[in-house]
């Protein structure tokens, strides 16, 4: 018969850790792209009509492609283009603290 603290301690052994400031960054990622739906979704009904414009970033590895379309563009793109550094500096900021632990 084993122990209570045995099957713990391969319970623990067996599972993945996910840091904390991990898990509440992908929570606050969520939080985001719900919180800019529903911008997006508000600002479609009250100010409908007009022009709409678009932008995506793909990351392939850690290579961004960015794409826009519209009048607002350019503005878009700029946004895409800061926020995929801030993404692949914010991911080599982890993985080094991630290596000394």
């Amino acid at each position: 018969m084993r122990s209570a603290e045995e099957e713990n301690r391969e319970t623990v052994e067996e599972g993945v850790t996910v840091s904390g400031s991990f898990f509440l960054l992908l929570i606050l990622g969520f939080a985001l792209v719900v919180v800019g739906v529903a911008f997006i979704l508000v600002a479609a009904v009250f100010y409908g009509g007009g022009s709409a414009s678009g932008g995506v970033v793909i990351f392939i590895g850690p290579f961004p492609i960015v794409i826009g379309a519209g009048s607002d563009a350019a503005w878009i793109v700029l946004f895409s283009i800061i926020l995929a550094v801030l993404s692949v500096v914010l991911f080599l900021v982890m993985n080094r603290k991630m290596r000394k632990v």
